[in-house]
């Protein structure tokens, strides 16, 4: 979500220490060595077929509407944020009329922080479990990597461990069913501006075209993964199977009141959204901006995270979060919500029972 990393405290590119040439033979040297060792068939569904001639709006209207299970493995170890995940998650999942899921992962904390930057085999076989969990209730599911806070702060020491950790997840799960999306990053920000954020995604894109050459992609946006920044991303214009994503929490003093992670948010709290002209005029008019670029570059949208948090009156909250639910699928995007069982969450851990003004604002009963 928007600024989770907060939630705990909060021109050409030099490789650093290694010249690019070499950079690109070890790289290389990495995935071979990972198709090697991913040649058998994958955990999954019985019958696994690689992506292939795939549309991308097609794609897009299959996620459909979808939650993100939060707080979870994209925790530096899963449960330290007091959510660990349960079977029986994508089952109520399912049953309460989603399709698909988001599921946040802190790759970046269960891989080797030197070359050849591989991954935990157990904590991959965790995500693994997941996927098999999310496909066998028919869900789609996105993977991503999230909180790689290290490369928001030093984007060319952390580049070649970012690309390693795709060329592996891209080799793991090449032959996955489509109903398998990768988007690349969440939210970059801080040291990785939009302008690096476009090489690094090209190079990543490129790189895991390699083993995953119809897998549909989905990209956010550079500063923080808002709506700003779509005017400044940059897409391969031969790359037709890409989703763009952006992320919603406008008003922020509405949706982020009292969250303990934002500085002097409790002045906000008690701050309402009615629905009034006013208010919806102004959630219409952001969605038009992404509209009008997304128009402009033939290419379909995702509301990748948007909710408001839990110390909002749960009457603003059902409002707030039926408008941006409808307004999205009224312009065509797919949208999931932030997020299944934590502070935003729709479901509610100590009763073991969906939010139902939230469920229903989310998935209406008609």
């Amino acid at each position: 979500m928007l600024s989770r990393t907060k939630n705990r405290n909060r021109g050409k590119i030099k490789l650093a220490g290694v010249h690019k040439s070499r950079y690109f033979v070890l790289l290389l040297f990495v995935i071979a060595g990972i198709q090697n060792s991913c040649s058998e068939n994958p955990t999954g569904p019985d019958e696994m077929q690689p992506p292939a001639n795939l549309d991308v709006f097609e794609q897009n209207q299959k996620l459909g509407r979808g939650i993100n299970l939060g707080n979870a493995l994209e925790a530096p170890n899963e449960g330290d944020w007091g959510v660990v995940l349960q079977a029986d998650f994508f089952s109520l999942i399912k049953q309460a009329g989603f399709n698909s899921v988001r599921i946040p992962i802190r790759w970046s904390a269960h891989t080797t922080a030197t070359f050849p930057y591989s991954i935990d085999t157990r904590f991959l076989k965790r995500v693994d479990w997941a996927i098999d969990q999310a496909f066998s209730q028919n869900l789609a599911v996105i993977i991503n990597i999230h909180h790689f806070e290290e490369i928001m702060q030093d984007p060319a020491g952390q580049k070649a461990r970012f690309l390693a950790i795709w060329a592996e997840l891209a080799a793991h799960y090449q032959n996955y069913s489509g109903d398998l999306f990768f988007e690349i990053l969440n939210e970059p920000n801080d040291a990785l501006t939009s302008e690096l954020w476009n090489q690094y995604l090209a190079e990543a894109i490129a790189l895991i075209r390699e083993t995953n050459p119809g897998r549909t992609l989905i990209v956010g946006t550079a500063e923080w993964g808002g709506l700003h920044g779509l005017s400044a991303l940059q897409l391969p214009d031969d790359d037709t199977n890409i989703i763009v994503s952006f992320h919603y929490y406008n008003p922020f003093e509405f949706t982020h009141q009292g969250a303990e992670w934002v500085n002097n948010s409790d002045a906000w709290l008690g701050t309402q959204w009615l629905g009034t002209d006013s208010e919806k005029q102004a959630v219409i008019n952001d969605f038009s901006h992404a509209v009008n670029w997304a128009n402009a570059n033939n290419r379909p949208l995702n509301v990748g995270e948007f909710g408001a948090y839990s110390k909002a009156a749960m009457s603003s909250r059902a409002n707030w979060t039926a408008f941006v639910a409808r307004t999205a699928e009224a312009n065509k995007m797919s949208w999931h919500y932030w997020e299944f069982i934590s502070g935003f969450g729709a479901y509610n851990m100590s009763t073991d029972d969906w939010n139902y003004p939230l469920l229903n604002a989310l998935i209406p009963a008609n």
